[in-house]
């Protein structure tokens, strides 16, 4: 895979190796331009007559020295007294006079050469300032297209973000490349659909939890203006406090709040559950499982519920431990589910809340639930 930091790191390298070349030829030109005084001096030293020779044969050697340099070029002693010269003479180093555009170097007996060229070559830091300007000009030419497409994605991840908050569930971003722009478009994708699915059951629940609520207010409603039925009002109410809890719960759970793990006895818990009801029967071995032992609790009551209320005592509730998986298996002695039904009945609201809920804390945990006929089994890891 791909990284983005891999990328920007190769264009870094790849710049300072165009930058090391450019470096390389630099120094390579100006390493021309670094002793040329230096070495017109040692030339000049053995081609020129001794120290005190006369001014006729300083005058003669350096005639045939400078010969076709086009160039002004004069001899000074020690003394600064001038030897020879050759053009126009140039004043004595230093003195008022010299001009910038001539130059000066001392021989090893103690002479001075100065020069001064008649065309004048084009200043080393004028090579510089265009070989730099091309080393910006490739770096800059060559990092755009990465950074335009780079910076492209993050403009269309930007409107995505825009339009999610403003109110368009629907939105998605196209993912490009395998980098972690690209990563986090999928990131995006994924919190935008889960959104929208909270969203669109949030909606669901609210119509479906109205409709279901009408029911006992309605009771209850009743029960007020008819002495007779009062007497219903409590069991109405309870029906209301129960139904609310559940709503409440698989709100909740709608949006993954933490779980609370912890080691459960499963066995234990199933136990305690069903001696709160009469003609369930309980076979299993003692299992633990690591979860949340209010959810689990929930889980396993809404199952009993569920069989109290569909099916036919009496009810058996297994629990065992196959490899890997715990298996909760709570069967009635009804005719059972239809098969073209069973994909319904975790459904919100298709049979109340509790199977949803029994379903919801099943994932939570891991696992699922299904139906196989008159059992309801919940696979827990």
């Amino acid at each position: 895979m791909r990284k983005l930091y891999l990328r920007i790191y190769l264009a870094v390298l790849a710049s300072l190796v165009v930058f090391a070349l450019a470096a390389g030829i630099l120094w390579r030109q100006l390493g021309e331009h670094t002793g040329p005084h230096e070495i017109a001096a040692t030339l000049a030293l053995n081609a020129l007559p001794p120290a005190d020779a006369p001014r006729e044969q300083h005058q003669a050697a350096l005639e045939r020295l400078a010969a076709n340099l086009h160039a002004d070029i004069s001899i000074f002693n020690s003394q600064n007294q001038l030897l020879g010269a050759v053009g126009k003479p140039l004043p004595v180093p230093g003195r008022e006079g010299w001009s910038r555009q001539a130059w000066a170097v001392q021989l090893d007996d103690g002479r001075w050469m100065s020069a001064r060229l008649y065309r004048q070559h084009r200043h080393p830091a004028l090579g510089l300032f265009f070989t730099l300007a091309l080393v910006a000009l490739a770096v800059g030419v060559g990092a755009y297209p990465v950074v335009r497409r780079l910076t492209r994605r993050l403009e269309r991840l930007q409107r995505g973000v825009e339009s999610l908050a403003a109110g368009d569930l629907s939105v998605r971003v196209k993912v490009e490349g395998r980098d972690e722009v690209a990563r986090l478009a999928e990131s995006f994708n994924r919190a935008a659909a889960r959104i929208e699915e909270l969203v669109g059951a949030h909606k669901a629940l609210l119509a479906n939890a109205s409709h279901e609520l009408r029911t006992p207010l309605a009771r209850i409603r009743m029960a007020l203006e008819l002495p007779e039925r009062r007497g219903e009002v409590a069991q109405d109410i309870a029906e209301l406090d129960a139904l609310i809890d559940e709503i409440l719960l698989a709100s909740r759970l709608d949006v993954q709040e933490a779980v609370t793990l912890e080691d459960v006895d499963l066995l234990a818990l199933a136990a305690e559950e069903c001696a709160r009801y009469e003609h369930v029967e309980l076979d299993g071995e003692p299992v633990t499982v690591r979860g949340d032992a209010r959810l689990l609790r929930r889980m396993i009551r809404n199952l009993l519920e569920n069989a109290r209320k569909h099916g036919r005592p009496p009810v058996k509730v297994m629990l065992g431990r196959k490899e890997q998986e715990v298996s909760l298996r709570v069967c009635d002695s009804g005719p059972g589910v239809p098969e073209a039904e069973r994909g319904k009945l975790f459904e919100p609201f298709y049979r109340g809340l509790g199977l949803s809920i029994v379903r919801r804390i099943a994932r939570r945990h891991g696992g699922d639930a299904r139906c196989e006929g008159s059992c309801f089994v919940v696979s827990l890891k």
